[in-house]
């Protein structure tokens, strides 16, 4: 007889099925996948030689729990230069991806159906997260700037009056994922007044911060905060790709020694060290290459959006990321048409509903990649797209 686990489990766990990876579309501007082409190998092979002929044989230990602490090292001055963020580096915690980091910061925040604020439409990963922890995930809405700071207060004061202050605020303040914008200045010291006088936490996720092609940088909400009350979260997967999983974080050292002890494992360090020589020997270089060429399909996206959608959607014109918001006519349901449009034209896309907090809006949004296929692909799907809503009567 088989033990039943049924009725040991724990009360706060849920089944995730162990599936088959989903087909990709040729054409697909459902997930932000790096151009492949522009994947660094023989670099990376270069600077993985290096880092064995200089460190390989601190293989044969355990690495430092904190990681590696020659990439901390550089760390602490990139983002000193990119993001104006003084730290040193015993102030950088390394993670298995910028996943692995928020996940522990939410082990070390929130309780069960502890109060989390975010954008109206939110990055699908950290919802999953949240909503393991057993979050009540509510929505503040936001325009081209981002987040509304009155409607934040708004928010904040409504649920203090219903008897839950909120414990923190989830935000992707450059080049935000799905919607694209980028909270300017002014809107972030607006924010962080109002989370200071609410005594709430702020977790940046900047993780797209490198990837601009227009305008000028906004300085991090860690660098304007001046009370320790916000959580630095970045990652590597945007600029040299998702296959390195290879995030890090700062934060007030008392966060900082909460993360040191509910973090379980360790970063590779064959990871960490190739990345170290790689960074500090073409990081730079590397990153104006891939902007140079995600420009152009962001450039070539918006272009066949405005020649096969035309007044009948609307959508954002991001200054850089990976991510167009589309809007479609209200009463529209693209969640339905997800793997109809796989099958039938061979374009993937994520309904806007995988971005609500609550699952229950944005039936008529849709969220697109342009990272990974070429400008002439981009094209094409794009005209595929818009002639397969239409057969659908969408537009």
């Amino acid at each position: 007889m088989s033990l039943d686990f049924e009725t040991i489990y724990a009360s706060n766990k849920f089944a995730n099925p162990r599936l088959q990876p989903p087909r990709r579309a040729k054409y697909d501007f459902a997930v932000a996948y790096a151009d492949p082409n522009s994947i660094p190998n023989a670099e990376i092979l270069m600077c993985l030689e290096e880092a064995l002929l200089d460190y390989g044989s601190e293989l044969a230990i355990y690495t430092h729990t904190q990681g590696n602490t020659n990439l901390r090292e550089y760390l602490v001055n990139k983002l000193s230069h990119n993001r104006d963020i003084q730290v040193t580096p015993d102030e950088i915690i390394l993670g298995n991806g910028s996943a692995e980091i928020i996940d522990m910061v939410c082990d070390i925040l929130l309780d069960p159906h502890d109060i989390v604020l975010t954008d109206q439409w939110v990055y699908g990963g950290t919802l999953k997260t949240l909503r393991k922890k057993m979050a009540d995930v509510r929505g503040v809405e936001s325009d081209e700037e981002g987040m509304v700071p009155e409607l934040l207060e708004q928010s904040i004061k409504k649920n203090i009056k219903e008897g839950k202050r909120p414990k923190l605020l989830y935000l992707i303040p450059t080049f935000q994922n799905p919607q694209g914008f980028t909270i300017t200045s002014a809107r972030r010291e607006k924010i962080l007044e109002i989370t200071t006088k609410y005594n709430i936490p702020i977790l940046e996720d900047d993780c797209y911060a490198d990837n601009r092609y227009d305008g000028t940088q906004v300085t991090s909400f860690f660098n304007l905060d001046t009370e320790d009350s916000v959580i630095y979260v970045g990652s590597f997967s945007k600029i040299i790709g998702p296959g390195m999983a290879l995030g890090y974080m700062t934060a007030p050292s008392s966060v900082l020694d909460m993360i040191m002890n509910v973090k379980r494992g360790r970063v590779s360090d064959f990871t960490a060290m190739t990345v170290e020589k790689y960074a500090n020997r073409f990081l730079d270089e590397h990153i104006l290459k891939i902007n140079h060429i995600q420009k152009k399909r962001r450039d070539s996206m918006l272009s066949a959006l405005g020649e096969n959608f035309g007044t009948s959607a609307k959508w954002s014109n991001p200054d850089g990321g990976l991510y167009i918001w589309l809007e479609l006519p209200q009463g529209s349901d693209v969640q339905k048409l997800v793997e109809k449009s796989l099958n039938q034209i061979d374009v993937g896309f994520h309904p806007g509903t995988d971005y609500s907090p609550d699952s229950t809006k944005g039936h008529n949004f849709m969220r697109l990649c342009y990272g990974y296929n070429d400008t002439e692909e981009i094209s094409t799907g794009i005209s595929k797209l818009a002639e397969f809503l239409s057969k659908e009567e969408i537009i």
